[in-house]
């Protein structure tokens, strides 16, 4: 349906008992439409994200985006999109669940993308750097809620007018992959292939850290002007996020720092571990990158490959998305300014459209792509929750140096860890078996070692996360496991007990996200139980050591 024609077929209507009155249409996608509304409560422009699939009409999935809607509300940050209210109506026949947002006057990431291509050949450094830091601003406060997003992208990523970044669509791929039978089956991913993590394409559990590995695919891409892994088939390029290694952005833009490359590769890493372990540390990490190099014009090399293409067919990669015209030589010069300084449209460039989701051209890759992995496709070893001990270093073939030095050192360190260990065997006296009643929250290893990771107090859980679980969508009478991974033992103890749930505990050696973490829980996160015979809930917490 044309925007002209869908203008007119909405055109006068209203949802929620007539509050919203919908009046243009912003953009349209296979799944959802967005259009400008009024609020006639608050007098104020609102914009109405409805869903026009079949999951509208099974109950359960209802249920369940409305809960995430509700969770998503909680959410107040800058380079967030609010969520005001949800419901759903009856449009044209159907159920329709619907979404009222904040009203974001300005583009889509992707247009913004598309400008700077015709314009330099990709975007500048020092700008992508800085938008991607805010949009990881923005998801180290959902993160923080335990609200991983999912299916972060260009698309989801709106400039306003004052180039405020504005993150949205929380919720949404989390309440697409709950298990409705019309469109998702054990094993099944929905969510837009090119930016899903590995495990996401092999349909494991995601984390805080699938979301980095989609912004470091976002980041590869503005850089670059194009993505790292693209192929002929959702399922060809799955594979290539579990199997192919991505090539240093600056093989395609000469005009990056070393820096840019190692910050890119951290966060494509395939194991979850070996990424940065938060949105604030990659945040804080391309706040540090912009700062340290001179900004300069992109340099794009012509026909440069982003993959090998082992393993994906006959699968061509443009150099970029399609329907972008491929950068010639760079006709304006860059003058690198304040972030957000505006720039001179070139003159083939469409009129901004203000609204989301996709605007101006911008064509992204085929959204919500549903698709089972292949029995049998080659997957990576099963990922290892501690990190991997670091290769030893070989000396290069100059003059040796004296290790005399070093020796001793690691002498004096394991005395000294010696001393403390039999210090705490000592005051520790006892075992720390505790089944669900009290907890001496001591670890059998607390002796503190190098390269020892204290415990981070800010990674907390609220109490009413246990004593007020979330209401399974499947069976009313019972509700779902909490999700403790990540957050430090102190907080969750305290969940435990205001609920009374019976636990149990192991220690593991880890360093990376500190001592009295929770690295993982069984049941997971999400696991259906009654409320009024819950099971033992199995943790394994960090030491805060390296593993040996």
């Amino acid at each position: 349906m044309s925007q002209d024609g869908a203008q007119g077929r909405y055109a006068g209507r209203a949802v929620a008992g007539g509050r919203y009155q919908l009046r243009d249409l912003l953009g349209e996608g296979g799944m959802a439409s967005v259009h400008l509304a009024y609020d006639s409560v608050l007098d104020r422009q609102v914009a109405i994200k409805t869903l026009h699939t079949e999951l509208g009409r099974e109950q359960a999935f209802r249920e369940r985006f409305r809960r995430e809607a509700q969770s998503v509300a909680k959410l107040t940050h800058t380079n967030i999109v609010s969520v005001f209210d949800t419901g759903e109506d009856d449009l044209d026949g159907m159920t329709t669940p619907y979404i009222v947002m904040e009203y974001v006057e300005g583009r889509p990431l992707g247009s913004v993308l598309d400008q700077d291509i015709a314009q330099y050949g990709a975007m500048p450094a020092d700008k992508a750097l800085k938008i991607t830091a805010d949009v990881l601003a923005a998801l180290e406060i959902s993160h923080e809620m335990g609200l991983v997003h999912r299916d972060i992208k260009p698309g989801n990523v709106m400039m306003t007018k004052r180039s405020v970044v504005k993150v949205m669509d929380f919720g949404i791929a989390r309440a697409m992959q709950s298990g409705v039978t019309s469109m998702t089956q054990t094993g099944m991913v929905v969510g837009t292939p090119q930016y899903l993590s590995p495990e996401q394409a092999l349909g494991r559990g995601v984390d805080a850290r699938s979301d980095l590995y989609s912004v470091g695919i976002m980041l590869f891409q503005l850089v670059t002007g194009r993505l790292p892994f693209e192929a002929d088939s959702p399922l060809a390029i799955a594979y290539a996020h579990v199997q192919e290694e991505p090539v240093a952005p600056s093989s395609i833009n000469r005009s990056l720092p070393p820096a840019v490359d190692a910050l890119v590769a951290r966060a494509l890493k395939k194991n979850p571990n070996e990424r940065f372990p938060s949105a604030e540390i990659m945040r804080d990490e391309c706040l540090r990158v912009a700062q340290s190099f001179q900004a300069a014009a992109p340099s794009i090399v012509a026909g440069a490959q982003t993959s090998s293409g082992a393993g994906v067919g006959s699968a061509v990669f443009p150099p970029v998305e399609q329907g972008t015209p491929a950068p010639g030589p760079v006709q304006t010069p860059y003058q690198p300014g304040p972030y957000g300084a505006p720039t001179p449209a070139p003159s083939q460039t469409p009129a901004p459209a203000y609204g989301y989701p996709q605007q101006g051209g911008y064509q992204t890759p085929p959204q919500t792509a549903a698709y089972a992995p292949q029995q049998g496709m080659s997957t990576p070893p099963p990922y290892n929750l501690t990190p991997q001990p670091a290769a030893p270093v070989s000396g290069g073939s100059g003059g040796r140096k004296s290790n005399k030095g070093v020796v001793i050192g690691s002498i004096v360190v394991a005395l000294v860890a010696i001393g403390g260990l039999i210090t705490a065997l000592t005051l520790n006296g006892g075992s720390d078996d505790n089944k669900g009643g009290t907890d001496a929250s001591t670890s059998p290893t607390a002796t503190v070692v190098a390269g020892h990771r204290g415990p981070d107090t800010s990674k907390t859980i609220e109490t009413t996360a246990c004593t007020e679980p979330q209401e399974s969508y499947n069976d009313p009478d019972k509700v779902e496991t909490p999700n403790f991974q990540f957050k430090n033992w102190d907080s969750v103890l305290a969940c435990l007990q205001a609920a009374g749930w019976p636990y149990d505990k192991n220690f593991v050696d880890e360093n990376t996200y500190g001592e009295d973490t929770v690295m993982r829980q069984s049941p997971k996160e999400g696991t259906d139980f009654d409320p009024d015979d819950p099971p033992e809930i199995q943790f394994d917490i960090s030491t805060g050591n390296p593993s040996q």
